[in-house]
């Protein structure tokens, strides 16, 4: 079990700040999306940090995990936080989030995990969906990247 899920075990589903990255991966002008099981909406692969590792691991962790590509270099691009970063999960957990997000160069050919996510694929950068998680559409608005409604 993850830091955060033994966190959640004791304060339920009260506000927690997260400390977590995404990663931003490009292809020909297309950007790496993830299908999300928990509320249905397209996101960057991302997640929480764990106890001891370095938050670029964790960017090429959740990557690896949510659509079974290999990092094989990393950019530092910003960290997010603040107004916009607070999400309600569907099963009410409530988080403030700081993410550290960072571009990843990877190699493989990008599919779901079938478990927090049900589908990868690279959208052009004209052409993203519109049923974006909230985080996402934050970082990606604070990035400057793509053409959001």
């Amino acid at each position: 079990m993850g830091y955060v899920l033994n966190l959640r075990q004791q304060i339920g589903h009260a506000p927690l700040i997260v400390v977590g990255a995404a990663a931003v991966v490009y292809r020909q002008s297309a950007l790496l999306l993830v299908h999300r099981t928990d509320n249905q909406r397209w996101g960057l692969p991302a997640g929480s940090k764990e106890l001891n590792e370095s938050t670029l691991t964790t960017a090429k962790r959740e990557l690896h995990e949510e659509t079974n590509l290999t990092a094989t270099d990393a950019k530092l691009l910003t960290v997010v936080s603040g107004a916009g970063m607070q999400y309600q999960y569907p099963n009410g957990d409530q988080i403030d989030s700081v993410t550290v997000v960072y571009e990843l160069t990877a190699t493989g050919e990008p599919n779901g995990d079938d478990h927090e996510t049900s589908a990868a694929k690279f959208f052009p950068l004209t052409q993203l969906p519109t049923a974006l998680t909230p985080l996402t559409r934050e970082i990606l608005t604070t990035l400057g990247v793509g053409q959001l409604h």
